[in-house]
């Protein structure tokens, strides 16, 4: 198996490749002639250039774009983590619709919702909650460093619902991006042989660890080397946006909330995919300008998210007539990060009776801030229409094209 150097555009380390036999497991009287041959020869498997200790050299221009994003972030970290509803919450939902839409996972803020406290929801809707779930994993660890550890454990909590069998495992199959779904030969991508990476993860750790590449740069940086590795056989999009997410907080970019990244490299997801392959290729500055652009155009969305959360928490305080003491006002805060109810949930949540969980239901009922939204008696829950609103205007912010 020879490693042959792939052409290097720019300074960063591209590609190298190498010759791997295949083994089809196919019956060949299910192919075609010209497919026997192609499989009875070798595939050619990408190899990750170790980066742990690689020089990071960026023009100018990406340079000052960097600059620009990175104080609009902390500005917007500081300013989200101020405010008296919990934008940390919301914004953390709205990255994981963001970043499992790149990935063609569509859903709305009400069946997220629904997913997050376990009420009945398409199959969709739960696979974002899981990326919720994975995005608070990586949260809860923000004060260690990254490692392959919490790698695994953000795969994990990602994975575990929807393939058990393999969430919170490196790979142990040759994996591929286009092509035939039963041989790599001719794909789009194809990512290095499963033995290579896990030697590729524990230098993209080491990197992580550095100091002297500037924030944004390095989270850009070690997002596309982890899709470029591709350590897992699905999951390998969402928890290498959570990595991103993971090294801003390291570098203590992020410190109270979440910019959701995803939602401004989803204006453009084409353009994103362009710019990991440029990387492989050699050229570091396209992906660290577009994470970059992406982090300016998810603060503006972000802002704008916040100034129309800000504005029902206004109109709330003045519709809910319930007493200073009661667990209304709690709960009407609680519905920004949890928009979708039911009594269990809101007992649990206020350490409440399911009377005085239903009592309080009927108080934001009666002043118009929940609604049934079933008239089952058995599963009952009731829904808060402006937030819902209000996040899918959100969404539909993220995913108009440039």
């Amino acid at each position: 198996m020879g490693i042959s150097d792939a052409e290097r555009p720019g300074d960063w380390p591209a590609l190298g490749y190498e010759h791997r036999d295949w083994v089809s497991t196919i019956d060949p009287g299910h192919l075609s002639v010209f497919e026997r041959l192609r499989i009875d020869r070798p595939y050619r498997a990408a190899v990750v250039p170790e980066i742990a200790d690689a020089q990071v050299r960026l023009a100018p221009e990406t340079m000052a774009v960097v600059e620009e994003a990175t104080q609009d972030v902390t500005r917007f970290d500081e300013q989200m983590s101020s405010l008296p509803v919990p934008m940390p919450a919301v914004l953390m939902r709205s990255e994981s619709a963001s970043s499992s839409q790149i990935e063609h996972l569509t859903t709305n803020a009400r069946n997220l919702a629904m997913a997050s406290i376990g009420i009945d929801a398409k199959q969709n809707a739960e696979l974002v909650a899981a990326n919720v779930r994975a995005m608070a994993v990586a949260a809860s660890a923000a004060a260690d460093p990254v490692s392959a550890e919490s790698i695994l454990a953000v795969h994990r909590a990602l994975m575990v619902e929807s393939e058990p069998d393999v969430a919170g495992a490196w790979r142990d199959e040759q994996v591929w991006i286009g092509s035939h779904a039963a041989y790599p030969h001719g794909a789009d991508f194809i990512p290095p042989h499963h033995e290579r990476v896990p030697a590729a993860i524990d230098d993209l750790v080491e990197f992580t660890r550095r100091t002297d590449v500037p924030a944004l740069a390095h989270a850009a940086i070690a997002h596309a080397q982890f899709e470029t590795i591709h350590p897992f056989t699905d999951g390998n999009g969402r928890t290498g946006r959570v990595l991103l997410l993971s090294v801003l907080r390291q570098r203590d970019v992020l410190r109270g909330t979440t910019v959701p990244v995803s939602s401004g490299l989803l204006c453009d997801p084409e353009r994103y995919f362009r710019a990991l392959t440029a990387y492989r290729e050699g050229d570091v500055d396209r992906i660290v300008a577009d994470v970059a652009e992406a982090s300016m155009s998810a603060t503006a969305d972000g802002r704008a998210l916040a100034t129309s959360i800000g504005d029902i928490r206004t109109r709330w305080r003045e519709q809910i007539t319930a007493r200073s003491n009661s667990s209304a006002w709690p709960l009407s805060d609680a519905l920004f990060s949890q928009p979708v109810v039911t009594a269990e949930h809101v007992a649990g949540l206020l350490s409440l009776s399911d009377r005085g969980a239903r009592n309080t239901i009927d108080v934001l009922v009666r002043d118009g801030v929940l609604t049934p939204a079933t008239a089952a008696k058995r599963w009952q829950y009731w829904q808060a229409p402006e937030v819902l609103a209000a996040m899918d205007e959100f969404t539909r912010r993220a995913g108009r094209r440039s």
